[in-house]
């Protein structure tokens, strides 16, 4: 009896340890779950691995599905590299339930809360810009949406909130009031659940007309809808909600990136038809476009209400992301062109009849170089002044990756080679100045470095420099050399040609990030700085070859724009 009873107790032993692992493994492996709760807290947070299997999440509020993404979630606590976010606040009091593909572990931490785990470290990371925006966390590509409204800068951004790759593409938010300072906000334009298919890049304006009858000074945001086409949404609440317009797509072809802008009529001008004469002008939407016999293009459509479309005209060659603005030159506001910028930073100048672009030279210009792309200009700014930010394609190991440039003001001159852009970081980086440091004018002889010392690695740096019979004028800065070759007329292996024999250079460095202008504008070269926070003594320049004059040496120690202290 004893020998039934230890063999019985054996058995039974046995099978609960067979149940216990198997109920282990069924809690280690990913599988669907969900679970219900009512929205009283700001955010839900969910573990982020940056390598792993992937996976999908999907949140219901009150039954409708109002995110939808793939991504890596993390298996345990251990194994998560950062925790993403969706903003729920606006949902209080009601229902939501949340699906995720998860083991039992890493889907315990897919929580409400109202912190985010590893926000005390948001823009103290060493390798973060400090007076460059970037989002929290995830990915960022072209900037969209960018729009002076109220009193307010808006700058919409092309973003994958829940991993560091490219994908899932929403609209995030940031704005400010001095294009300095930024508060980021809740993203705001959704893939799968807002659109069809994901939110690609576009513009915003406003309504002050009230055109489309949304009201009169209305936030209208226009995007690439992956699963429509270009598609309208809008805001009365001045950017925190958006209504998608229940006739989406406006316009439907093979193309995307829309920018819509106003166009005023001169005297001369003529109207498109009797309401806009009424009006006094019409809308413009610039677009990429496929066409058959036309190829890669930039479209331009017109409207009198935003959501009714027609096609004007075709420009070739111009590949995303078209920009279309009117500046003056030199300042001469009798004396304007119209410049036409694509995607990968190449311009042209000509003139714009409302309908179609005509270019004045063969070919393509350029002011920017590096890895800058996918730019876009500030609509309805109360100044006139015409400002850009593009997409710096730099990178970053988290918790957010690529980034974007120093707001800088687009202008044309006349120079010896025709008419040609300008771009010069905004006035407004003057403020962030905590300590400036100079050097007196004098000769460089060959081959000496002159140092500056700084006690700083954010640096507005401002050099300028007679360049007499040196071979190469070199400016040391964190992260590296600034070469100008004086032979080739070169910065950096960008076009320059010297002024009065004169070049001059500013250098910003910040991080992660390092901006070469050249000749008050003439070139503008974005990439890579020091990569992470250094501790630099001094800066220097040096004339190589032969000697060069010295005329003017600054180097501004800047202060953070996330913090209240000093230059960091």
């Amino acid at each position: 009896m004893k020998k039934l009873i230890l063999a019985t107790s054996v058995i039974l032993g046995l099978a609960w340890h067979v149940a216990a692992a198997e109920a282990a493994a069924q809690a280690a492996a990913p599988e669907k779950r969900e679970k219900e709760f009512t929205v009283a807290n700001q955010y839900l947070i969910m573990p982020i691995q940056n390598k792993g299997k992937g996976s999908t999440i999907k949140l219901y509020i009150d039954d409708k599905a109002v995110r939808q993404y793939d991504l890596v979630l993390a298996p345990t606590a251990a194994e998560a590299d950062w925790y993403a976010f969706f903003t729920i606040g606006n949902y209080k009091g009601k229902k939501a339930r949340v699906e995720a593909t998860t083991t039992e572990a890493g889907f315990a931490l897919i929580k409400p809360s109202d912190t985010i785990p590893g926000e005390e470290n948001f823009y103290k990371e060493p390798h973060r810009p400090q007076f460059h925006f970037t989002q929290k966390v995830g990915w960022n590509n072209d900037p969209n949406g960018m729009v002076y409204h109220n009193g307010k800068w808006h700058l919409f951004f092309q973003h994958n909130p829940v991993g560091l790759p490219w994908g899932n593409m929403t609209w995030g938010h940031a704005t400010s009031k001095d294009l300095v300072h930024w508060e980021q906000h809740p993203d705001k334009i959704f893939p799968k659940t807002m659109c069809k298919g994901d939110a690609f890049s576009g513009s915003a304006t406003v309504d002050k007309k009230n055109t489309a009858g949304w009201g009169e000074n209305a936030l209208v945001a226009f995007l690439t809808d992956t699963g429509a086409g270009e598609c309208v949404a809008y805001s009365t609440d001045n950017g925190e909600t958006f209504t998608w317009y229940e006739q989406n797509p406006v316009v439907k072809h093979r193309g995307r990136d829309p920018k819509v802008s106003w166009y005023a009529y001169s005297k001369e001008a003529q109207p498109l038809d009797d309401k806009a004469k009424a009006l006094g002008g019409h809308w413009v939407m610039a677009v990429y476009d496929e066409k058959q016999g036309v190829g890669r293009n930039a479209a331009f459509y017109t409207s009198t209400n935003l959501k009714e479309w027609t096609e004007q005209s075709h420009l070739p060659g111009y590949y995303e992301c078209t920009d279309l603005f009117e500046l003056a030159v030199d300042g001469d506001a009798k004396n304007t062109r119209w410049v036409v910028f694509a995607a990968d930073a190449k311009y042209a100048v000509g003139k714009f009849d409302g309908k179609t672009f005509t270019p004045e030279h063969e070919g393509k210009h350029q002011v920017h170089y590096g890895p800058y792309y996918a730019s876009q200009t500030f609509d309805n700014s109360p100044d006139g002044r015409r400002i850009q930010i593009g997409w710096n394609k730099v990178g970053s190991p988290g918790p957010y990756n690529q980034h974007f440039s120093f707001p800088h003001c687009l202008t044309l001159h006349k120079t010896d080679d025709g008419i040609r852009m300008f771009a010069t970081p905004i006035k407004e980086i003057e403020t962030l100045r905590a300590k400036s440091n100079t050097a007196k004018p004098q000769k460089l002889d060959a081959d000496k470095p002159l140092d500056l010392a700084v006690g700083s690695d954010l640096l507005d740096i401002r050099l300028t420099v007679e360049v007499g019979t040196a071979a190469t004028i070199e400016l040391n800065v964190p992260g590296g050399v600034v070469k100008y070759d004086v032979k080739a007329m070169k910065l950096n292996n960008a076009e320059m040609k010297p002024v009065d024999g004169k070049i001059n250079v500013q250098v910003l460095v910040d991080r992660a990030l390092m901006e070469i202008v050249g000749n008050g504008g003439r070139v503008y070269i974005s990439g890579a700085g020091p990569g992470k926070k250094v501790d630099v003594k001094n800066i220097s320049v040096m004339a190589t070859g032969g000697d060069a004059k010295l005329v003017a040496f600054e180097a501004h120690e800047l202060k953070s724009i996330w913090n209240k202290g000093a230059a960091r």
